[in-house]
């Protein structure tokens, strides 16, 4: 029989995990500059509807259908065909309302990917390139992980999507902008954020959101819910610390911008953790993810000179890394007798597990990745021109500005008042 408190967790947690991408539209529209906020806002939102109407059509199938062959489910579930109010098995829920859960899931991940090439991607290009992301590479890992293929079979552990979600998105990411280079005067003239209350804002949605992330993973209004939750609060509380600390110390100056950075850190870090660990360890681990991206963001990559531009890759796919090993080795039964115990309890099976799977995780991504966008470069143009970025995506791609003057969709330029073009308008 349908269990009602169950489904109503199950429901209610669908919908924090949908307000997480337009809370990540905010997130990340805070931190371009004005004449790009539009356009960043946008491509979130357009994935909310576009990836909705994909997971529908095929992609709950190929994630979650019966397995043959360890990499995609089958096709008998296409266009949701015979899911319905019927209670899934082994939980008191219908089966619908875990369609509704995971199309949120779904529709986040490549949203997280947009954040690597903010400012410089062409519209067409990028919705084509991520839908076809959608289909060919998280559809087939979440089905590994998640769905009875060959990861969950060699034991490895993704409560919430560390490897599905963060590793997946954050490392092709650096990927396709790595492909796409960098934006027009970076490294060599400021790229600051535009609206740092507007980041603050959407970081305290993906906080807030999170929570249905990670305990509602637990399927029930149960102990193991009540255990993500906590264990969710702790490490993001701790993320901040981690990130912020060293900054201070660094800089001289604790930054906003770092400690909401550091919250969403902590946040990736406890994922795949959430429903396996105890509370001490989560603090570890929300300390450590807020260092180890505080210093991929503000040394690796200045190092490098990659452009991140929002550190996609330096959040999620370090932060999502970190929480797959540590999850092999923190990961005890006293939490989730269907989990396994980690290194800490004297185990070791786990924590290889862990490792061959973010190995997995990060040859997929690259490799998909870079296969995908070759095949879209060769029919369309994906990076916008010089003309158009300078210019700003938000008047010459969608023909609006998010402040200020009216829409002047046919000036080649915006003009300041004393003639000069301003490019950081």
């Amino acid at each position: 029989m349908i269990n009602t408190g169950d489904t109503a967790w199950v429901l209610i947690s669908a919908a924090l995990v949908f307000i997480m991408t337009p809370a990540l539209a905010l997130f990340y529209g805070g931190m371009v500059r004005s004449k790009n906020v539009l356009s960043t806002i946008m491509q979130s939102l357009f994935i909310l509807a576009m990836i909705s109407v994909e997971f529908t059509l095929i992609g709950y199938t190929m994630a979650f259908g019966a397995d043959s062959n360890g990499i995609v489910g089958d096709f008998n579930k296409l266009g949701l065909a015979g899911v319905g109010l019927n209670v899934m098995e082994n939980t008191g829920i219908p089966e619908l309302a875990f369609v509704a859960f995971q199309c949120m899931f779904a529709a986040l991940t490549p949203a997280l990917i947009t954040g690597a090439f903010a400012e410089r991607m062409k519209f067409g290009a990028f919705a084509v390139l991520m839908l076809l992301w959608a289909i060919l590479i998280y559809n087939p890992m979440a089905h590994m992980v998640w769905g009875g293929g060959v990861l969950a079979q060699l034991g490895a552990l993704d409560f919430a999507g560390g490897l599905v979600i963060h590793i997946l998105s954050g490392v092709s990411g650096l990927t396709i902008c790595l492909l796409l280079g960098k934006r027009k005067g970076y490294g060599k003239t400021a790229i600051v954020p535009h609206n740092l209350p507007m980041t603050v804002l959407g970081a305290a949605f993906l906080w807030f959101g999170w929570f249905g992330f990670n305990a509602g993973s637990a399927l029930g209004a149960n102990e193991l819910a009540a255990n993500a939750f906590v264990v969710t609060q702790i490490a993001a509380a701790a993320g901040v610390l981690g990130w912020v600390i060293p900054e201070w110390v660094r800089n001289g100056k604790p930054t906003t911008l770092g400690a909401v950075s550091g919250c969403v850190a902590g946040l990736v870090a406890i994922t795949p953790a959430a429903g396996f660990v105890l509370p001490m360890p989560a603090v570890i681990i929300g300390l450590i993810g807020g260092a180890i991206c505080y210093f991929a963001v503000a040394v690796l990559k200045e190092r490098l000179g990659y452009d991140d531009s929002l550190d996609a890759f330096g959040i999620h796919g370090l932060g999502g890394t970190w929480g797959s090993i540590a999850t092999g080795i923190w990961a005890t039964t006293a939490v989730n007798p269907a989990g396994a115990n980690g290194l800490y309890y004297g185990e070791t099976s786990l924590f290889t597990a862990q490792i061959i799977s973010t190995i997995i995780a990060y040859a997929l991504a690259i490799i998909g990745s870079f296969i995908l966008y070759k095949i879209v470069s060769a029919f369309m143009t994906i990076r916008a021109d010089e003309t158009e970025e300078v210019l700003g995506l938000d008047i010459s791609l969608h023909g609006e500005r998010g402040y200020g003057a009216a829409v002047h969709t046919g000036s080649p330029a915006f003009i300041s008042e004393n003639g000069l073009f301003n490019n950081n308008l």
